[in-house]
């Protein structure tokens, strides 16, 4: 799989926005199997707090691995992985309830439910960042990372993307005509949307490409998003105005 490079947010921006949305996280310390993670939350000055079955082990050396996973079913399925390295260690008793009630201000995750019952709070204090997708692998400064702001639209893109993918598919065909004539051989999928733009990932009969298709400029609400992917498309009532008789 490869990918074109063009404007879109940068890495740490990618990771951020990586970290809320993957459902899906493992916990890998040496000399023990891998544990789940329920609840994975980044949090200031540079530590992952984490949830994990009771019983895994607590202390040393880690690294959490966040796969972070289109919402639509595609041939490949995983658009970026982010390995987060530090060392692990566990919320005392004594403050495991202030800590589980901050994390939740900011995150209010069912998962935190079963801290003190079937799950364990630990902390990761972080070391060191690496994400990997289509265009290759690169490391995040924690620096970076802790002051970039998720995406926007994180939390709704899993929706809007299978609603696209299920409902409109001459929407996401018509954003496809700005494709690179090289890559309208495949079928064109929605991977992606961000306030930067949309992703396409293009299945074709020799493997398959992500594509960034940028917008004018980057959008901050849902009226821009909605005016952004209209121009795309090639819509002429920008604005919602009709057509004169």
């Amino acid at each position: 799989m490869t990918s074109v490079a063009t404007l879109g947010p940068s890495t740490a921006e990618r990771v951020r926005s990586a970290c809320l949305r993957a459902e899906h996280a493992v916990l890998a310390v040496e000399g023990s199997a891998p544990a789940v993670t329920s609840v994975h939350h980044l949090r200031s000055p540079g530590e992952m707090v984490l949830v994990v079955p009771a019983g895994s082990t607590v202390g040393g050396p880690a690294v959490l691995e966040l796969t972070d996973h289109a919402p639509v079913d595609l041939r490949e399925r995983v658009r970026s992985l982010v390995w987060i390295s530090g060392d692990l260690r566990r919320v005392p008793d004594s403050v495991v309830r202030p800590v589980a009630s901050a994390v939740a201000a900011e995150y209010p995750h069912p998962g935190l439910l079963d801290v003190g019952h079937t799950g364990t709070l630990l902390r990761l204090i972080i070391n060191s960042v690496v994400v990997a997708d289509g265009s290759g692998a690169e490391p995040v400064p924690v620096e970076d990372l802790l002051r970039a702001e998720p995406d926007p639209f994180w939390e709704v893109e899993t929706e809007w993307l299978q609603h696209l993918d299920s409902d409109h598919s001459e929407l996401v065909a018509k954003i496809a005509r700005r494709l690179p004539p090289s890559m309208r051989q495949g079928v064109a999928r929605p991977l992606g949307i961000d306030r930067y733009g949309v992703r396409l990932r293009v299945e074709g009969p020799h493997g398959d490409n992500d594509v960034r298709i940028p917008f004018a400029a980057p959008v901050d609400d849902v009226a821009g998003l909605s005016q952004a992917i209209r121009v795309l498309m090639g819509c002429p009532f920008l604005n919602g105005l009709r057509a004169r008789d």
